[in-house]
């Protein structure tokens, strides 16, 4: 089995990916963009798309991606998220001038590099500012990334768990071309819209409260094609 997943291997999502599916082929994507496509061309099976983060939130443009194209959300998984100070073999804590990693990993560890005096640089994935790193060979750069990042890469971990908040949880939804049938719980995803008139959005959920339904989260999107107008996402 083959699944996709933006970043470069080491990436949170490619041990998301090992968690959840187990031993599979795993395909490395540049963006969620060429994620989706390859799912849809066949180029792999299914896809593993981060969807939301317990710190920083709804990750909106997978749930544009999800509306997008023809695709069955199949699963979901919750990934743990530690983060890890890495540096180039021998580095010690006070050569470390700038900090490079994927803008919410930055984010999730802001105070922290505050506190070191460590200035910060958005680049375009975690493991990949690892392997970027690794290429430089630069000694006041660190990255952050997670613990296998560091092991594949053979780099150097100066400190585990730099994260702000203990509690900084990914959630993924796996994708597939074909929809299955569950064989116990499950959540449904609906999307649907309303016309803008007072009341609307509360009567649409009075549905769902009067069959003691529960609603985990309620997105807004905007409708594409109709400025000011907009769609709800629901699970």
């Amino acid at each position: 089995m083959k699944v996709s997943f933006q970043g470069e291997p080491g990436a949170y999502s490619e041990q998301a990916v090992f968690n959840y599916f187990g031993t599979v082929e795993t395909v490395p994507c540049e963006s969620f963009d060429a994620m989706f496509d390859a799912v849809v061309s066949g180029k792999s099976d299914a896809a593993l798309a981060p969807i939301e983060n317990s710190l920083a939130g709804s990750i909106h443009q997978n749930y544009d991606l999800l509306l997008r194209h023809d695709l069955h959300i199949v699963g979901e998984y919750f990934l743990r998220v530690q983060h890890c100070l890495i540096t180039n073999p021998g580095v010690k804590m006070e050569e470390i001038k700038k900090a490079i990693s994927h803008p919410q990993a930055l984010g999730q560890c802001a105070a922290y590099l505050r506190s070191h005096g460590i200035k910060a640089e958005q680049v375009y994935d975690t493991a990949g500012s690892v392997k970027m790193l690794k290429e430089s060979g630069a000694r006041d750069v660190a990255a952050i990334a997670s613990k296998r990042a560091a092991e594949l890469y053979g780099m150097q971990i100066l400190q585990e768990g730099i994260e702000d908040n203990a509690e900084n949880y990914t959630r993924f939804l796996a994708v597939g071309r074909e929809s299955i049938v569950p064989t116990d719980d499950a959540k449904t995803s609906i999307v649907f819209t309303l016309k803008n008139v007072p009341g609307s959005l509360f009567k649409a959920m009075s549905v769902f409260a009067l069959r003691d339904i529960d609603l985990a989260k309620i997105e807004s999107r905007p409708l594409q094609g109709s400025p000011w107008e907009y769609l709800f996402i629901s699970t």
